[in-house]
């Protein structure tokens, strides 16, 4: 009975640290770029609210976005980035902030 007692606690604690720290999501879409001043801008994009890390990498074109599903979700994501210029998976660049990027950072444009 002592241990069924004990067990019952690690497990509600366990699902209390579980529901406390929730569960980051994670999601991989393509953003077009060229080089690595892109990658610092696109990056620089995402820092906000609920965005934990992000990680573009300039070969494959692919950014992979860990973020808190309770403060921020993949289509704000994705306009925050189409807000510094960069076409993505989910929106087309703001043209305004396109026209502004360096030369080499002017990808070809769907």
């Amino acid at each position: 009975m002592k241990k069924s007692i004990i067990l019952f606690q690690f497990l509600f604690l366990g699902l209390f640290i579980q529901s406390i720290a929730g569960g980051d999501q994670t999601e991989t879409f393509k953003v077009w770029g060229n080089c690595g001043m892109c990658k610092k801008t696109i990056e620089k994009s995402l820092r906000i609210e609920g965005v934990k890390k992000a990680s573009w990498d300039v070969k494959s074109k692919q950014l992979s976005v860990s973020f808190n599903p309770k403060k921020t979700d993949l289509k704000k994501i994705q306009q925050a980035i189409c807000g510094a210029g960069y076409d993505n998976d989910g929106c087309k660049g703001n043209d305004e902030a396109y026209n502004k990027l360096h030369s080499c950072c002017k990808y070809e444009r769907k």
